[in-house]
């Protein structure tokens, strides 16, 4: 019997990306601070309307819990927190945070801490059988400035590559020894700026989101 086809979607700040598990195409679309759950599903529809699929696995930048979100996105617009999508998507629908997409496709065993470093700070946490979005980024860090601040697009931008990528060692540094993990993952599209990676990291892959997406349906994960 053939497994069902996976669509995967990654909602992040800049774009919406789309693809279907086991094929190597990526269709995209632009993403906004304002957009809003209608706006993306007209934009996921037409991306993905010569595709067929039979559920769909729905990364999202925002608070998590028991499949559903919990608060609306940060750089996002309003109208996320109770958005019906299995309705939307006539499908079956596994939501998950899109940090934990991410790192539940980078991981490769043990206790692995996933930080995305995008347009904010992204965090989850993996080991064998347990996946964990966390919300590390609003944390306070820095005078005034959290986590996020510093480590998101917006760090980057107003401190320049050199500073920021030694913030990135510094906060690489604090989560390995709070979380007593035995590797870093740094993904996002801003962790390929990193001219050298801290001690105990690898460098992930927003494709790797794909390999999550259907990992979620086929192991047997326990999302806390």
């Amino acid at each position: 019997m053939d497994q069902p086809a996976t669509l995967v979607v990654d909602i992040g700040g800049n774009k919406i990306k789309l693809a279907l598990a086991g094929r190597e195409e990526r269709r995209k679309a632009p993403s906004a601070p304002d957009l809003t759950p209608e706006r993306a599903m007209e934009a996921i529809r037409e991306l993905a309307a010569d595709w067929h699929y039979d559920r769909v696995t729905l990364g999202c930048p925002g608070p998590v819990r028991d499949g559903r979100l919990v608060g609306e996105p940060v750089n996002l617009g309003p109208g996320w927190v109770g958005f019906d999508f299995a309705a939307a998507f006539e499908r079956p629908v596994k939501l998950v945070n899109d940090a934990l997409l991410q790192a539940i496709g980078s991981w490769e065993g043990g206790k692995m801490l996933f930080l995305g470093l995008g347009t904010g700070l992204g965090s989850a946490m993996v080991a064998p059988g347990v996946a964990l979005a966390l919300e590390l980024a609003h944390l306070p860090y820095k005078r005034k400035w959290t986590y996020e601040d510093c480590l998101g697009r917006r760090g980057l931008q107003r401190m320049g590559r050199k500073r920021w990528e030694r913030m990135v060692w510094d906060v690489v540094a604090r989560f390995r020894d709070a979380f007593l993990v035995d590797e870093v993952v740094l993904g996002g599209g801003n962790a390929k700026r990193l001219r050298q990676l801290p001690e105990g990291c690898r460098l992930g892959s927003n494709a790797l989101a794909v390999r999550g997406g259907l990992r979620v349906w086929t192991e047997p994960f326990r999302f806390l």
